[in-house]
């Protein structure tokens, strides 16, 4: 009778401290409390962002609290078949007032975590280093049905699935341009701005790869959902 009395006590305990976690832990240290778009990236977050490939209508309903906020402008698309198919794909448009050089293909997780990674932290970001407001984001793709750098044999990329985008370049109000390509090494506010903007987009992201990490990304940053807390 006392072991039993101890289990229910053990249990009583248990429950208060999970009422006690969910009611006074900010919700982004709460991995019971559930994502929102402005989370910062804890690791909490970063987890609650991984969960959301598995739970595609909860992340869809996030993303449009983000559409309301916004922080994001998206249209939603067809499934994809075929050798590298998409379930509830999205188109996005634009990042709230950050405008894109094209819109582009991305899995719902994908579109969340730079929609957080762009409102949080990039365009704060910018403003401070480069004195103007970040206006318009260019990129290199996001949805590419092949192997990684192309090899045969090799596993899928994460662009055959819309998890990832390259970014390589951004623009200001005051007419300002930057290019990874020619930036990066630049010991100056444009080369300070790049390379602060990818040190921020790490967190948000399961892989964040540079022209530091190999040749092949000397002209973007590889912004990818698989991993965690990888960057390069």
């Amino acid at each position: 009778m006392a072991k039993a009395g101890g289990a229910v006590a053990g249990l009583g305990l248990a429950a208060l401290v999970a009422y006690s976690l969910y009611h006074w832990l900010p919700a982004w240290y709460n991995p019971f409390a559930p994502l929102s778009p402005g989370d910062p990236p804890t690791m909490v977050t970063r987890y609650k962002l991984r969960q959301m490939a598995s739970e595609p209508q909860a992340c869809l309903a996030i993303l449009k609290q983000a559409g309301e906020q916004g922080m994001i402008s998206f249209r939603e698309q067809n499934n994809v078949a075929g050798k590298c198919p998409l379930d509830a794909p999205v188109r996005v448009t634009r990042f709230g007032d950050v405008r894109l050089s094209s819109s582009f293909l991305a899995s719902c997780p994908l579109a969340l975590s730079s929609a957080m990674f762009v409102h949080q932290r990039a365009k704060p970001v910018a403003a401070a280093l480069m004195k103007s407001e970040l206006t318009r984001i260019d990129h290199l793709g996001s949805y590419a049905c092949r192997n990684i750098y192309n090899r045969p044999g090799a596993r899928l990329s994460e662009h055959a699935t819309a998890d990832a985008l390259d970014i390589s370049g951004f623009r200001f109000a005051n007419g300002q341009q930057v290019t990874v390509l020619k930036g990066w090494d630049e010991q100056n506010a444009r080369g300070e701005t790049l390379r602060a903007l990818f040190n921020q987009s790490c967190p948000f992201f399961g892989n964040a790869l540079g022209p530091d990490y190999n040749a092949a990304h000397a002209n973007h940053f590889h912004l990818g959902m698989r991993g965690f807390g990888i960057c390069r």
